[in-house]
């Protein structure tokens, strides 16, 4: 398969919404396949078709390295449509592959509830819960095109502004490939 490059902060595909898929075929079967490639190459848990310049509402999610989640088998959402919300939220620093070297406090909702297309066409619902539950909810943001910067309070996205002026310049020294100006 192929690493794609990864679209970062300031490219213009990150902050649309996404198009549905209007029936999984073979070409989208093998742009997710690159996508796993493209997400493990850069040490993610979870990557959006937009991340790598595809307009299509999917995400991928693969926990298999972290702590706890050792079992966890990747996860193709294709759709997907967050249907419940907690209302017991949590803060945690969150990072992105689009927006490398950044980390930032984000709240979200504890628990959720999903619902989306697999890869065989056949609608699927899921419960997720604390550290899944935050990356689905991280993944989804792309897909309707948000981002950290738009999930924080108005003062610490005023200090990330240094960071993102270096992102959106491609000044930032990562290990993946990420889109050019």
């Amino acid at each position: 398969m192929a690493i794609l490059p990864i679209t970062v902060y300031g490219d213009k595909i990150l902050r649309q919404k996404t198009q549905p898929v209007q029936s999984v075929s073979d070409d989208l079967i093998v742009m997710i396949k690159n996508m796993l490639d493209t997400m493990r190459n850069a040490k993610g848990v979870g990557l959006a078709a937009n991340q790598v310049g595809i307009n299509k509402s999917v995400f991928i999610v693969d926990l298999k390295g972290v702590e706890g989640y050792e079992k966890f088998r990747p996860m193709i959402f294709i759709n997907p449509e967050i249907i419940l919300h907690s209302d017991e939220k949590v803060v945690i620093e969150e990072g992105c592959l689009s927006l490398p070297n950044l980390r930032a406090d984000v709240e979200r909702s504890k628990m959720i509830k999903i619902r989306y297309l697999n890869t065989d066409e056949e609608l699927m619902e899921l419960e997720a819960d604390d550290f899944l539950a935050r990356v689905i909810l991280h993944e989804y943001d792309h897909l309707i095109g948000k981002m950290i910067p738009d999930r924080v309070a108005e003062d610490v996205k005023s200090k990330l502004q240094n960071e993102l002026k270096l992102i959106k310049n491609r000044e930032v020294d990562i290990d993946y490939p990420i889109t050019q100006l």
